[in-house]
Order: structure tokens, then C-alpha cells, then sequence
């Protein structure tokens, strides 16, 4: 799955992955420390009321049931408002507890006695549950007077306002680290787009020299890139040398053969004896084969070639006007229907000696019309291709020697000139471009034939 994502799409989804985990632990974290912050802040309100009560607790006035510390806070006397305060003597049996009026004839219990997340210090501070079930932040101390007298202090309000503030906090931080978010997946996608910029560059180079726009990689690129369009047209020089070499000893083999072939056929033509004659016959075969294996060899030099684009229809049209000059006397009527946009990814020699073969072939056995369309197609494996369909109304061909006639040397007619290599070297020019013939059924009564190659 991973190998079909674009490198766009692996940097953009990783850094979106770490940003988004980034985020959610430092949300946590400061979640937690605002949390921590809030509850120092509410424990320090609560440290006033019990360094209050510990100032007064010697000199309270007995004779105020309401407030006898002087806190002087209403929610203290309101029953079960969630503030409560209770002060114990220890040390007396049974011990001395008094309680605020808010606490309505209840008891708060020890923060020891009811978390075990108790620090030990004192004053300590802790969550406990009020006597109308209600989460309540508890602070207490300890106080010992110079007579000898021990009280525990305790005083507890609702933790309400505490997870109130926590909510408020994690929501504004929630909206705000989804705008961060936000901002940091536009940021990453312009970046990752700008940082791909020259690949893309570079793609489209190569595309270029593929289409034959362009012979090399042109324009600088960044110091990553540089020496890949550096080495790229390093081996565009290289394969054109290759090229040009093969082309050249193909060349020399043609003429070293050609000459000596030359020399037996005018021996043997001046010799009516039979050795005469079969030097003639097989000489002729010597040479029809040298010729189909040569053209075969140059086709195979420049099928590899890079870049080299030629147009189909300029080519369809030459091939119509030397056919009717040479079938004349059959008064043939071409009809041609060839896009002009339409360009096939190779030597238009390679062309010009395909669609020959398939067009004289047609002309020669067609009665009165020969068809010649053409269109561009894209394969599943999204492969651009070049369909020609070439038809006549002749005889046409039985689907059991379909077959046969593309093999090089056979011709189910000796009646009509020709070697037998046609349709046998369009096959092979056709399979050296990566392309294919086949044979079919036209239109009009004869033969299809379907040449499939390279488009551009």
C-alpha cells in the first residue's frame, strides 16, 4: 500500500502524524499543569480561611454561633452550600468537634482516611466526598497550643469552580491547537510542494526528452538534484553513442555482405547452366534475408533511442499518393482518417516501413477500397499507445491462417509477388517498440489489420 503513495503524500502524512502527536502530548501536558495551577491557586484561598481560624481559634468569640472565627463568608452558614469548615480537639475524650452551619449536622471526614494520594505535609490538601455527596477540595492543619490543647482544622469548598476552570481551559486549548493544526498542515503542504518543486521540474524534463521536445535535462537544480540531471544526460550521450556505433556497424555489414552477393548473381548471370541458376536462386534468398535481418538489426538500434518522436498522418498521406500511382489500374479509392495530432514514439523510417508493408498489402489484394484510421489509446497500465486499423475488401483471411501469414517467409499466395517477409517484418518492428499486428475481420468484407505501438 505504502509504494502507491507519492513522496508528497508519505512527507505530508508523517509530518501531519508527528505534528498531531506532538500536539496531543503537549495538550496533556499542559492540561496537567494548568490543572496543578488551578488547585494551587483555589488551596491558597483555602490556606487564608485556616490561617484565619488558627489566629482565632484562642480568642474566638464563643458567644458567635454564626462565625465564632471571623471568616466572615455567608456560604459558611447557608446548609450544604459546598463550603464547609470543621474544627476538632483532639485532645480530649471524646474529642471536641465543632462545625460550620453549612455542614448541616454532618462531618467531614480525614484526607488520610479517604485518598491515599495524602502528601504527609501539613497543612495537607486532598479530594474528598461532602455529606451531599459532592467532590469537595479539603485542606486541614494541625495546631497545638501553649497549653497543650490540639486541634485539627479543617476547612472544604466545591471543586466545582476547579474542573469549571480545567474545562474552560482545555477548551480554548482544544480550539486553539485545532487552529495550530490547521495552520501547520497548510504550512507543511506548501512546503512540501515547494520542496518537491524541482522534482517535479526534473519530471517533467524527462518527459520532455521522452516526448521529443528536448534532447537534454536544461536549467539548474538544487545541489540533491543536480547530479541526477547531471547523470541522466550522461546516459542520453551514452545510449545516442551506442546508437550511432550500431547504426554505423550495421552499415559496414550491409556493404561488406552486399558486395560479394553482387559479384556471384553477375557470375552467375552470364552461365545458363543449373549450378548457374541455383547460384541465382539462392543468392536472390541470401539476399532477401540479409536485407530483412539488417533492416531488423537498425530497427532494433533505433527502437532504443530516446526522444525521437515522428508524426503519423504526414506519413499516411506520402504512403496514399506512391500507392495510387502503383495500383493505378485497380482504381483504387483510399480513405483515410488519421488525426494530425497523432504521434508515434519512435523513427519514422520504422513507421514509414510498417504501415508501407500493411498499406501494400491491402492495395494488392483489395478489390476497390483500402480504409486507413488511426487513434490514440491508453492501456490499463495507463501506457499511451497509437491504434492503426488498416481494412480492405478483398478476400480476407480465414481465422485459422491468421496466424501463419505473419511468419516470416510464408505466403499463402505465390500467385502475387512479393518474399513473404511483409506482415513478418511488421511484427518484428512492431514487438522491438514494444507494440503488436493482429488480424481481423473488416468493415467492408477483407482484411483488418491492427497495428498497435508507442504514442506520444
Amino acid at each position: 500500500m505504502a509504494r502507491r503513495f507519492s513522496i508528497a503524500t508519505r512527507l505530508f502524512v508523517s509530518a501531519a502524524v508527528w505534528s498531531i502527536a506532538i500536539l496531543v502530548v503537549a495538550g496533556f501536558v499542559l492540561s496537567t499543569i494548568q490543572r496543578r495551577v488551578t488547585e494551587r491557586g483555589f488551596d491558597e484561598r483555602l490556606q487564608v480561611y485556616v490561617q484565619t481560624m488558627a489566629a482565632n481559634i484562642a480568642v474566638r468569640n464563643e458567644n458567635n454561633v454564626i462565625d465564632p472565627f471571623g471568616l466572615g463568608d455567608p456560604r459558611f452558614s447557608l446548609p450544604l452550600s459546598g463550603w464547609y469548615w470543621q474544627v476538632t480537639r483532639s485532645d480530649v475524650d471524646p474529642p471536641d468537634i465543632t462545625a460550620s452551619i453549612s455542614l448541616f449536622g454532618g462531618r467531614l471526614p480525614r484526607i488520610e482516611e479517604v485518598t491515599t494520594t495524602a502528601n504527609g505535609k501539613d497543612p495537607s490538601e486532598g479530594y474528598v466526598t461532602g455529606p451531599d455527596e459532592r467532590r469537595l477540595r479539603m485542606l486541614e492543619r494541625s495546631l497545638e497550643m501553649p497549653d497543650g490543647a490540639k486541634y485539627l482544622v479543617q476547612i472544604a469548598a466545591n471543586s466545582e469552580e476547579i474542573e469549571t476552570n480545567v474545562e474552560s481551559f482545555r477548551w480554548a486549548m482544544t480550539v486553539s491547537f485545532a487552529l495550530l493544526a490547521l495552520a501547520l498542515g497548510v504550512t507543511t503542504a506548501f512546503q512540501v510542494r515547494f520542496g518537491l518543486l524541482p522534482l517535479a521540474r526534473l519530471s517533467n524534463a524527462i518527459g520532455a526528452i521522452r516526448r521529443g521536445a528536448a534532447d537534454r535535462i536544461d536549467g539548474r537544480y538544487p545541489d540533491d538534484l543536480a547530479p541526477l540531471a547531471s547523470e541522466v544526460n550522461l546516459l542520453i550521450d551514452a545510449n545516442r553513442e551506442i546508437l550511432e556505433r550500431a547504426r554505423t556497424q550495421v552499415g559496414n555489414l550491409a556493404h561488406a555482405l552486399k558486395t560479394p552477393l553482387s559479384v556471384l548473381v553477375n557470375e552467375a548471370a552470364n552461365d545458363d547452366t543449373s549450378l548457374a541458376g541455383k547460384v541465382r536462386e539462392q543468392t536472390t534468398l541470401m539476399r532477401d534475408q540479409v536485407n530483412w535481418y539488417l533492416d531488423r538489426a537498425r530497427a532494433a538500434a533505433r527502437a532504443g533511442s530516446i526522444g525521437i518522436v515522428s508524426d503519423v498522418e504526414p506519413v499516411i498521406r506520402g504512403l496514399e499518393r506512391a500507392f495510387l500511382k502503383i495500383y493505378a489500374d485497380k482504381a483504387l479509392a483510399f480513405e483515410i482518417a488519421v488525426p494530425e495530432d497523432l504521434k508515434f514514439r519512435g523513427e519514422r523510417q520504422d513507421l514509414e516501413e510498417m504501415i508501407g508493408n500493411l498499406m501494400d498489402n491491402a492495395a494488392k489484394w483489395a478489390d476497390r477500397a483500402v480504409r486507413v484510421s488511426g487513434r490514440l489509446m491508453t492501456e490499463e497500465t495507463q501506457r499511451v499507445l497509437i491504434e492503426i486499423e488498416i481494412d480492405d475488401d478483398g478476400p480476407g483471411l480465414p481465422p485459422e491462417t491468421r496466424a501463419d501469414v505473419i511468419k516470416r517467409g510464408r505466403r499463402l499466395d505465390e500467385s502475387k509477388p512479393g518474399s513473404g517477409l511483409g506482415l513478418s517484418i511488421v511484427a518484428d518492428l512492431a514487438s522491438l517498440y514494444g507494440g503488436s499486428l493482429a488480424l481481423d475481420v473488416a468493415e467492408i468484407g477483407g482484411l483488418r489489420v491492427r497495428l498497435r505501438l508507442p504514442g506520444a
